[in-house]
């Protein structure tokens, strides 16, 4: 199991970017021909077989400018280009952080996780994030539920993607959360303001994704290969010109939730998350630009505003929605007051 299985897909999974060293290895034309993963740790020296497969899932190993993911695929003659991650701290400290709790019993908590704090860790990323902030709030109940590195996270929202989270308390509700997700039995819906609109204003978008072949930090819709991910969209409002809008607010609900879904799907569209540094190409409508500033948006307007599965212990049907946050708000009122002839 890699690292990217050890937590089942969830949208807005954070892709960590810090880089301790790069190194090259090289493979013959006489040991050419074996497993991938196992040929490159043999001569990996330090680097485990497991921890191969993790750089290979992380998009971290590519060969002639081209990101290597397949582990198990045959291993060709040439120089392989490792980016082997800085060393993360493997115990996560308590630090107290608040919290905006929106429900918690002994099994489990959810919480509406502002932008700007990622789930867990990472490289670039050594405290002031939710597990940092979970550790403190719950004195030591979360120790060892779901691994030491990740304690209580059954699911990630990407650093800059506010909204909904649940974590677990204990090992069975770990468990039984971990399946409802890895079954897509969740309920998630994602409200999105986006650049221009989609078209049409109401679809399902279904397609493969992976990493990108040519960046290893973003995700991309890939002929073969990636898996399946599928996002049911429909604007609830355009901004501007009605023919042609500058910005609409989108509502996404989720059948699957794989890495930075929606935003991928999004931006296929032509229709981008405003703010979105990754898969935002091309700039906003002037009046946006001005529409962003003015509400202090420095991040993808993407909010997870619903959560909704069954309480893995007690057999209860909880849904929890939290409104767009002062950035997005802001943004959605600024966009709201431009003309539409």
């Amino acid at each position: 199991m890699t690292f990217l299985d050890s937590l089942p897909d969830d949208e807005e999974v954070e892709v960590d970017a810090g880089l301790g060293e790069e190194r090259l290895i090289v493979v013959t034309p006489e040991d050419a021909g074996g497993r991938l993963d196992k040929v490159l740790a043999d001569r990996a020296g330090e680097l485990s077989r497991g921890r191969i497969q993790t750089m290979l899932a992380a998009g971290q190993i590519s060969l002639a400018g081209k990101v290597l993911s397949d582990a198990s695929g045959k291993a060709v003659a040439g120089e392989y280009r490792l980016m082997v991650p800085a060393p993360v701290a493997a115990e996560p400290k308590p630090e107290a952080i608040p919290l905006a709790v929106l429900f918690e019993d002994a099994h489990l908590i959810v919480v509406d996780k502002p932008a700007g704090m990622a789930a867990h860790p990472g490289p670039g990323t050594p405290g002031g994030t939710l597990v940092n902030a979970l550790l403190h709030h719950c004195a030591g109940s979360l120790s060892g539920v779901g691994g030491v590195a990740r304690p209580g996270i059954v699911h990630r929202l990407d650093k800059d993607t506010s909204g909904v989270m649940v974590a677990a308390k204990t090992d069975a509700a770990h468990q039984g959360l971990s399946a409802l997700f890895a079954a897509h039995d969740i309920d998630r819906l994602y409200v999105a303001l986006t650049r221009g609109a989609p078209n049409p204003a109401k679809g399902t978008i279904t397609t493969q994704i992976g990493r990108s072949q040519h960046d290893r930090k973003k995700m991309a819709i890939l002929k073969t290969g990636g898996r399946e991910a599928t996002t049911h969209y429909r604007v609830e409002q355009v901004f501007g010109p009605q023919a042609r809008p500058v910005a609409a607010r989108v509502s996404c609900r989720l059948e699957t939730g794989r890495t930075h879904q929606i935003r991928v799907h999004m931006a296929s569209k032509g229709a981008p998350c405003l703010g979105d540094p990754t898969y935002g190409s091309g700039p906003p409508a002037p009046a946006v630009r001005e529409a962003m500033a003015a509400a202090g948006l420095e991040r993808q307007a993407l909010h997870a505003a619903v959560l909704g599965f069954v309480h893995p212990i007690t057999g209860e049907l909880l849904r929890f929605e939290t409104p767009l946050p002062a950035d997005m708000l802001g943004l959605e009122a600024a966009l709201s007051r431009l003309p539409s002839p």
